[in-house]
């Protein structure tokens, strides 16, 4: 799953400030964070609506996983209700204030015991109300949660379907290269694919909300391919094949130029990993 932020998620906020009142009471002095808890999680506070959906998902048990599907989705409609831009002021403030009172660093680092479970949770709420989340991160949460709540092991196939059955909603070339990826496993339908490929599908599945991720990683390709197909180049007995592949040298630098990486980039990113992948095999390339 990607890298979660304890700043963004509801349920470990408070969990923490909890935990602090218990450190100070222990610790014979008055506790800031009750005030703090009380001010942003009193009744009627959007803070207080979603962390009520948190523990909807921590404390009820289901045996069937429909059932424990069926807890899961009326969660997360439940969430789509919450006013988003309220909830984030609400969040920021509460943050700050914590920020004001506590030493941030000492305040966050505590581990959390059932952290998987709350960055799980968080990541379907995301996912629910607008943010693009990866196929991959979705099944892992969404298996997460089912089986905290059944207390057993799912069947991670079932949960993929369901994902499926949501992403085919999405632009069709976003869908199927997420889909490919997650269902086929790479090594199953791609195995023909080599690793410099199966990584930048990789890479384009995790950031795909992260255009800035994506783009530092293909920056840092360009002059691997480059220095592929000067190699290849320099090999190259035939003149007419070295121009043309001097052309599509020349060509690479350029296509990128826009600030927002598209479908057609990844995918004109690989056919040149597959120019490559021929060029090394044989030494030459049908252009």
């Amino acid at each position: 799953m990607a890298k979660h932020s304890k700043f963004k998620n509801t349920g470990i906020l408070f969990e923490l400030l909890v935990r602090q009142i218990a450190s100070d009471t222990i610790s014979s002095k008055p506790s800031k964070a009750t005030k703090i808890l009380e001010t942003f999680f009193g009744k009627g506070t959007e803070l207080a609506k979603e962390y009520h959906l948190y523990q909807s998902i921590l404390k009820d048990k289901f045996k069937d996983e429909k059932n424990a599907e069926r807890l899961i989705e009326t969660v997360v409609e439940a969430r789509k209700r919450i006013n988003s831009d309220k909830l984030r002021k609400e969040k920021y403030q509460l943050i700050k204030t914590i920020v004001d009172h506590y030493t941030s660093d000492d305040f966050f680092k505590s581990r959390i015991q059932n952290y998987k479970v709350l960055a799980s949770i968080n990541k379907l709420f995301e996912h629910a109300t607008g943010k693009i989340i990866s196929p991959a991160d979705i099944v892992t949460a969404r298996c997460t949660l089912i089986e905290h709540v059944t207390n057993k092991t799912v069947d991670r196939t079932l949960t993929e379907n369901r994902v499926l059955e949501e992403y085919s909603k999405l632009d069709k070339d976003v869908r199927l290269l997420a889909y490919k990826v997650l269902v086929d496993r790479f090594n199953n339908k791609y195995s023909d694919l080599n690793a410099k490929q199966k990584t930048l599908l990789r890479e384009y599945i995790n950031n795909v909300s992260d255009s800035t991720s994506l783009r530092d990683f293909i920056d840092k390709e360009i002059p691997y391919i480059k220095a592929q197909l000067a190699k290849n180049i320099l090999k190259c007995d035939d003149e007419i094949t070295k121009i043309k592949l001097q052309e599509v040298s020349n060509q690479l630098p350029t296509y990128l130029k826009g600030k927002i990486i598209k479908d057609s980039h990844i995918l004109t990113l690989m056919r040149y990993y597959e120019i490559v992948k021929s060029l090394n095999d044989d030494h030459k390339a049908v252009i």
